[in-house]
């Protein structure tokens, strides 16, 4: 017996001009049979009516009552045994099992979309292991990626931390890299973007707003929704991480930037057949261009107390202060690749960061005045002039002459 798609084969070929012949060499079946089929005359294959299951009765109510609650199964057999269910429990998990696939299924539906130039872009965190800092000791590294989504175009720093102080010089990094950004960045929900339900960290907002762009984080448990740079993670690890040597974290992001520019942004596209770099030249004029605001600078303070010397300890290394704040407590923070000092509401000094831990980085003014209040300390005693030493005459009243005359 023949099945119906057999059938339905056997009529296409023959409406192409197959001869019976041709139709048997290729389905492989009798020529008799094919001709039988042609005239309707041979006999079909049925399926057999599915027979009715035990649990047919009940799928509703559990479909119901699994979507309401996470219920075991021996909990819902004791529910659908006194409604009439003879079945076995081996049955009843077989049925939730399946249950549980489906909503697997429908959780990672995803519809894929793709926006126009100067849009969107895509940032994340992704944690990547350990380097030796400049002291040796291993220290965790995060990687930090920023996808335009049209172009394709990528952005990637290494960091230590994932402080805001970090997150806000990222995207500075990566605006600097574009001449500009988007409309709309797209995040995770890391805490230094989302404060709660409905509420951004007022912090990142300021800097959003500052710059003109809506920062936007992804549904909760559906990471997918930025599914671009999340992939992109994973091709770094993969193409540039894996199998290379670092001897630090400036290393590091030396060699990533020679990556992006040689590898990642050159490379054709899987999704867009196309070049993000060739992509870009329609994407860049669509950004807000990088000098169209003031430059944003981000600080977080740390308290501390300039020492005698007018230098104040920060990650490790001095930076000097005017003298006539020695001793007094001052606030340090880090903005980019600079210190800044402050007291009260003020700036009273700005150093480029140091390079590495241990170093003492000093205003030649600050030092000069340092000079200058220590001689005004330390001055020699004055001089005293002494007159030269003459004899001492006595003088005697005349009266005394006079009493001794004759």
């Amino acid at each position: 017996m023949l099945t119906v798609d057999q059938v339905v084969d056997i009529k296409a070929l023959h409406q192409q001009g197959h001869s019976i012949r041709a139709i048997a060499q290729v389905t492989g079946l009798a020529r008799n049979t094919i001709r039988k089929a042609l005239r309707g005359q041979h006999p079909l294959k049925r399926r057999p009516a599915p027979r009715p299951g035990k649990l047919d009765p009940f799928a509703a109510y559990l479909r119901q009552r699994s979507a309401e609650h996470p219920l075991s199964a021996v909990r819902l057999l004791e529910e659908i045994r006194p409604m009439g269910y003879t079945g076995s429990v081996a049955t009843l998990r077989r049925f939730l099992a399946s249950l549980g696939q489906d909503r697997r299924a429908k959780a990672r539906l995803t519809v894929r979309f793709e926006t126009p130039p100067g849009q969107q872009a895509q940032a994340d965190w992704s944690y990547c292991g350990r380097l030796p800092d400049h002291a040796g000791h291993p220290c965790p590294v995060y990687a930090f990626a920023y996808l335009l989504c049209y172009s394709r175009m990528l952005f990637i720093r290494f960091t230590t931390s994932m402080k805001m102080a970090q997150l806000i010089a990222c995207h500075q990094g990566a605006f600097a890299a574009f001449g500009g950004w988007p409309q709309v960045v797209l995040l995770d929900n890391m805490k230094q973007v989302r404060a709660g339900p409905g509420r951004l960290n007022e912090q990142f907002l300021d800097f959003a707003n500052h710059h003109g762009f809506t920062p936007r984080t992804h549904r909760p448990y559906r990471p997918r929704t930025k599914g671009k740079v999340e992939r992109v993670i994973d091709y770094v690890k993969d193409n540039f991480l894996l199998g290379r040597d670092f001897a630090d974290l400036d290393d590091l992001n030396r060699q990533g930037q020679i990556w992006t520019d040689r590898v990642a942004n050159v490379r054709i596209h899987a999704t867009t057949r196309r070049r993000p770099l060739d992509l870009f030249e329609a994407e860049k004029g669509l950004l807000t261009p990088l000098a169209s605001v003031p430059a944003y600078r981000y600080l977080d303070p740390v308290g501390r107390t300039a020492s005698w010397e007018a230098l104040v300890h920060f990650q490790g290394s001095r930076y000097s202060v005017p003298p006539r704040y020695a001793g007094q407590k001052v606030q340090v923070a880090a903005a980019g690749d600079q210190v800044v000092i402050l007291s009260g509401d003020g700036v009273v000094a700005e150093h480029r960061q140091a390079a590495r831990r241990g170093q003492c980085v000093v205003d030649k003014q600050h030092l000069e005045e340092l000079w200058k209040v220590t001689r005004e300390q330390v001055k020699p005693p004055a001089e005293v002039r002494r007159r030269p030493c003459e004899p001492e005459v006595a003088q005697v009243p005349l009266a005394v002459f006079e009493e001794v005359l004759p």
